[in-house]
């Protein structure tokens, strides 16, 4: 028996251990190679966005289908339109209201992330301060930019975990590598969720204000902008008539910050 073994390790034969490494890093390479190839698909659609408007997001389709199941699908409103036929009132109102710096960092507002990392610590902490009783919790600030929001929307699931959020952060790297910020810019304003089933600005002027989005003024801009937080939530009261309370916040930031 043992001279079967050492006449096949003599003729070459891998012991069992070998063939257990060689199979983990066969494994390895092939998990390599797919990675390797979807971040090279990736890489292709968002260059292709230098020249072709999406048709639509991972998130709006999502959105589509929940509608659909709910038999909602006839408030869906969505219309593509330019750069150029987008107001530049809506633009700065954007800006200032979710991303100031937007024209100066390259994806990622570290000082954004890190106030927004110590808001949350201190409300949290205010939380936990209130008496014995029931808690409720503390409303989490987030620090993500624009071109952020588009690579989650554009691309991935409402997961929340940290191999996703690396990987958003990769694909907001990509889209600031491969566009510039205007086109950036315009691809987020055309599909963006403005409301329940409402995406784009072209689709939220004339839902709300029955205009086109060249047409918005200023005031109807930084409400239409008060709305990106919570689309859903404070579409109803602006549909009522009713404008969010940061708005004109957002209106007094408008002319400080500067757009592609």
């Amino acid at each position: 028996m043992s001279r079967g073994r050492n006449a096949a390790r003599a003729a070459g034969a891998p012991p069992r251990r070998g063939r257990v490494a060689h199979a983990l890093g066969s494994m390895l390479l092939g998990v390599l190679l797919a990675a390797l190839a979807l971040q090279g698909w990736w890489v292709a659609r968002i260059a292709a966005l230098r020249f072709i408007d999406p048709s639509s997001t991972t998130f709006q389709r999502s959105e589509l289908w929940r509608l659909l199941q709910t038999g909602d699908a006839h408030r869906w409103r969505q219309q593509w339109v330019p750069y150029e036929r987008i107001s530049p009132h809506l633009k700065r109102a954007v800006v200032a209201a979710e991303d100031a710096g937007f024209v100066d960092h390259f994806g990622v507002d570290w000082d954004a992330v890190t106030a927004a990392w110590q808001r949350n610590q201190r409300l949290r902490d205010r939380a936990r301060g209130h008496g014995d009783g029931p808690v409720r919790p503390a409303r989490v600030v987030g620090g993500s930019t624009i071109t952020q929001q588009l690579a989650k929307n554009l691309f991935l699931s409402g997961e929340r975990t940290l191999w996703r959020k690396g990987q958003e952060l990769w694909l907001t790297w990509m889209l600031e590598a491969l566009l510039n910020k205007r086109r950036i810019l315009e691809i987020y304003l055309n599909s963006v969720e403005w409301g329940d089933g409402v995406f784009g600005a072209e689709a939220a002027a004339q839902h709300y204000f029955r205009k086109s989005a060249a047409q918005l003024s200023a005031t109807e801009a930084a409400r239409l902008a008060a709305l990106l937080p919570a689309p859903k939530r404070y579409g109803r009261r602006l549909a009522a008539g009713a404008a969010p309370s940061h708005a004109h916040a957002i209106w007094a930031r408008m002319e400080s910050v500067r757009i592609p």
